[in-house]
């Protein structure tokens, strides 16, 4: 574990804390139960150790209990009325076991969900020998949320026929829509019949449960374990997490992008499993189809003729289907954002980590240049600090466009995630000469204020940056900081993600004495908050910005107010700095760009796609009937074909790369293709395009300008 721990380290959105807590080890005998050890040593962790502790008490006992049950039934087909009525005693009493080390609620719930799997084995396989009627009038409800559970199991029997086939349904609907394609391009070709397609819907159906049965027989104790143990520790905030000692290399190695696969992040919320980040320059960030908010419904390999469901499938085992070696093909089937089903098919590689470093390009404009730099994550090598860094390759960048000439910079933190602490302190020190850059706020109420360290500055001229919903934790320092100063016009969303919290891995077993229970694990923990220099929290409401624009995310709950158990908003003391008077006409400046915004025709469409997105995703009553379903659908493409328009948008503004890319181009022609494809995109980007509108506007304070102290090169 020890030689692990500076990976996980590496793998927190910011800079962590160590646990600063002392206590007496915890002893051990041979007739300790280690799930019961481990259930005094996280809760003492927790109590001791996060930044907020919340109290166990009946209140705290009643949120494990719904967020648990929810957790391992969360389409309520298992468990029944009869069986929540024998857990209804344990739903005040948790927090009496947590505090006594004991697992009744536990053992309870994990006996009675072994009983319940192995019924259900018997429904699936018994409903899906008999042909599905799609010509019948019902329908089927996905908000489980407020679906009861079932009285008895004839009536659990009924839940499971009606979701099976509205899995079938979808199955035999893609089918037919295959046949058709088929037809299409062969007119000799003789498409199956209906009653072949019904029949091949529900085999493919019934092979996707064999396999998740077959996957929960593996489970063994210790994994539904975990789950108990993580519906504890997140009731303290969604970013505290328990990890399994078999669940650390998994960690390590998903943090290190370095797997071959697909070059995307996953995250299992109820029984789905979701995109929550694509990662740049990898396979799905190629192929332009994939992205954040997307649910993986199937995955069918290469060289099979049948998908397989992920629904209900954990999490581990959904990313070994989906991984896998370079230069293989995997076909995902992708219930988009909008709401539309469509199959993408994506040729494994290994996620290139040059692409999540910094880049920039020239942008000229009416015979001015500027230059703009996107950065996909503040990275920082915690083993060596002269390694290759966030921090420094933006100075390298800056240095490179001023050579250019550039008149003003655009520093693009769209989709940016976070990174290190370190790394963004020293970003913001290029564009301001001193002052602090954010406050951090240990449990103990301590306050530390990380200044910028280096009087000089690299840039001083007009400065933009685009942020928008998935900007979080250090782009948002970094944002906030720039706007605190009045350095810089923030562009985007309503707000930023909002996560304004530290973590840190904490080992267990450096609490463990003369024990010979095996690994504990770890425990990833809430340990400090950051505050703007200004004394509000980054947490919940995230950067403001200046203008507000509307995008694709506007009206979807992807933000940190949007998860359970988030900490609170509240705000410090401000800091002591000094707003930057290096501009004159900030706020006309601001003010115009709304103005020109609110009259952008490109603009007012991302805001109808929007909202018709909201619109798709809140449906939640479908149709079991083939052709009333086959209706919602190309009603549904229909709408959708209205904001292809979106795509074919253009800009007046040139894109190039810089000399020093150029000269790498002669050799290097995969990166000449990459920064083409770019440079295409950039063209067709109208938050660029204000971005660029803005620095025109931004006027330089030239007095202010002359009087400047050290200005590096």
């Amino acid at each position: 574990m020890k030689r692990n721990y500076k990976i996980f380290l590496l793998g927190l959105l910011l800079a962590v804390a160590s646990c600063s807590f002392t206590t007496n080890k915890i002893e051990t005998d041979g007739d300790s139960d280690k799930d019961e050890v481990l259930i005094e040593l996280i809760s003492f962790v927790l109590t001791q150790g996060h930044y907020s502790p919340k109290d166990i008490n009946d209140e705290f006992s009643q949120e494990v209990y719904k967020d648990y049950l929810n957790g391992i039934d969360p389409r309520k087909r298992y468990f029944l009325k009869s069986d929540l009525k024998d857990f209804e005693s344990s739903k005040n009493k948790i927090d009496d076991e947590i505090l006594a080390h004991k697992i009744d609620f536990f053992n309870l719930t994990y006996n009675r969900l072994q009983e319940r799997l192995e019924d259900t084995k018997d429904f699936y396989a018994e409903l899906l020998e008999k042909p599905f009627d799609f010509s019948e009038k019902e329908s089927i409800n996905t908000n489980y949320d407020d679906l009861e559970y079932a009285s008895n199991k004839k009536e659990l029997k009924e839940r499971w026929r009606t979701q099976l086939k509205f899995s079938a349904l979808s199955t035999f609907y893609d089918l037919k829509e295959q046949e058709d394609k088929k037809v299409e391009d062969d007119e000799s070709y003789q498409p199956k019949s209906d009653k072949e397609l019904e029949k091949e819907a529900r085999e493919t159906t019934k092979q996707s449960l064999d396999e998740f049965y077959s996957l929960n027989d593996d489970l063994e104790r210790k994994d539904w374990f975990s789950l108990y143990i993580n519906a504890i520790v997140e009731e303290f905030d969604p970013h505290t997490f328990y990890f399994a000692p078999e669940d650390k290399e998994r960690f390590d190695i998903q943090m290190s992008g370095s797997l071959e696969g697909i070059g995307a992040r996953l995250q299992k919320r109820m029984d789905e499993i979701k995109i929550v980040d694509v990662i740049s320059g990898g396979p799905a960030w190629r192929g332009e189809e994939l992205e954040v908010g997307d649910i993986i419904q199937k995955v069918k390999q290469e060289d099979e003729e049948e998908s397989v469901s992920l629904i209900g499938m954990p999490l581990d085992d959904a990313v070994s289907l989906i991984k896998g070696p370079k230069g293989t093909k995997v076909v995902l089937t992708v219930k988009k954002v909008s709401g539309s089903i469509e199959d993408i098919e994506i040729i494994r590689d290994v996620v290139e980590i040059e692409e999540t470093y910094a880049k920039s390009s020239m942008v000229e404009k009416e015979g001015k240049n500027y230059g703009l730099i996107n950065l996909p994550k503040f990275y920082f090598d915690m083993e060596n600090r002269k390694n290759r860094n966030a921090a420094s390759d933006i100075e390298k960048e800056i240095i490179a466009l001023k050579k250019e000439n550039m008149d003003g910079l655009v520093i693009d933190l769209r989709n940016n995630g976070g990174g290190s602490l370190s790394a963004v302190v020293d970003i913001a020190g290029l564009f301001i000469k001193e002052g602090p850059i954010v406050q951090v706020r240990s449990g103990d109420n301590k306050v530390e204020v990380l200044p910028d360290t280096d009087d000089s500055i690299l840039w001083d001229g007009p400065l933009v940056i685009l942020v928008n919903e998935l900007s979080a934790s250090a782009s948002e320092i970094l944002a906030a900081a720039m706007q605190d100063y009045k350095r810089a016009i923030i562009i985007g969303g309503k707000q930023t993600y909002g996560k304004g919290t530290v973590q840190g891995v904490v080992d267990l077993n450096r609490w463990m004495r003369n024990s010979d229970l095996g690994d504990m694990g770890a425990l990833k923990i809430t340990r400090q908050k950051f505050y703007r220099v200004n004394g509000g929290s980054t947490q919940l409401e995230g950067v403001k910005s200046d203008v507000v624009v509307p995008d694709r995310y506007s009206y979807i709950d992807l933000g940190e107010k949007d998860m359970d158990n988030p900490l609170p908003w509240d705000q410090i003391d401000s800091a002591d700095y000094e707003i930057w008077d290096g501009y004159i006409g900030f706020e006309e400046t601001i003010e115009s760009s709304k103005k020109r915004m609110a009259k952008n025709e490109q603009l007012k469409l991302i805001d109808e796609s929007a909202q018709w997105i909201k619109e798709q995703r809140g449906v939640e009553t479908f149709s079991l009937n083939y052709e009333e379903y086959k209706s919602q659908i190309e009603e549904s493409e229909k709408k959708a074909e209205r904001f292809d328009v979106i795509n074919d948008y253009n800009s007046d503004l040139t894109f190039t790369s810089l000399p020093y890319e150029v000269e790498l181009f002669k050799t290097d022609t995969t990166l000449a293709e990459k920064r083409t494809r770019w440079h295409e995109n950039l063209s067709k980007d109208v938050y660029v395009e204000e971005a660029i509108h803005v620095l025109e506007d931004l006027k330089l304070n030239n007095i202010k300008k002359s009087k400047m102290a050290t200005i590096k090169d």
